[in-house]
């Protein structure tokens, strides 16, 4: 997908005349800037872990694609190897091989994702949403699954109602009718069950990779 292509999708009308998706980018900055102070000093330490693991920066970039479709660079802890994606873009798997011992444990408590919070706080995502995905794949899945372009009238977001439902172990195409849910009946006490069910995946590593 090119960096000024954008993805307009019709709203439903419940979603045209709702006001919490303004409310939620407000509990968003609020929620940044008092996990901040928390979220610094786990970065800085496991920053550190990974210099000293292996070679190379401690943190990713990767374009992913966001909100109508515009891309974005996308941040977090660097799991993997510097050379692991030398052959193309690879989905990830199971006990993937690429994967370093501090980031099995980083991705397996989600803390390789707290840098993105930079991410919430510029606007590029939410707290809570669908998971966004890089373009290659983006591409791939709408040519394969009729309407997976449906993710893109929401923000994504560092977790959601799919990734507290199965995460990495459920095809892109249960993802796809897991996220039409959330946006369908996105909602304040939707995300406070979202939240909750969060900290039960990074205290268990429930469906990470």
């Amino acid at each position: 997908m090119k960096q000024n292509e954008t993805v307009r999708i019709n709203y439903t009308e419940k979603a045209e005349v709702s006001i919490y998706p303004y409310i939620k980018r407000g509990m968003d900055i609020l929620f940044v800037l008092l996990a901040t102070p928390f979220a610094l000093p786990i970065v800085f330490l496991f920053a550190i872990l990974i210099k000293l693991e292996t070679p190379g920066p401690a943190f990713f970039f990767q374009e992913r694609v966001g909100l109508y479709g515009k891309n974005f660079q996308v941040i977090k802890l660097r799991s993997m190897g510097v050379n692991a994606e030398k052959n193309g873009a690879q989905w990830a798997t199971k006990n993937d091989p690429r994967v370093t011992k501090i980031g099995a444990f980083i991705r397996k408590t989600r803390i390789d994702e707290l840098p993105q919070l930079l991410n919430v706080l510029k606007g590029e995502m939410s707290l809570i949403g669908p998971r966004p995905e890089r373009p290659i794949f983006t591409e791939k899945f709408s040519k394969e699954i009729p309407g997976f372009k449906d993710r893109l009238q929401v923000k994504p977001g560092i977790t959601g109602w799919a990734q507290v439902n199965g995460g990495y172990d459920i095809t892109p195409r249960e993802k796809l009718e897991l996220d039409r849910y959330y946006i369908e009946h996105m909602s304040f006490w939707l995300d406070m069950k979202i939240l909750v069910k969060t900290v039960k995946v990074c205290l268990t590593g429930d469906g990470a990779r």
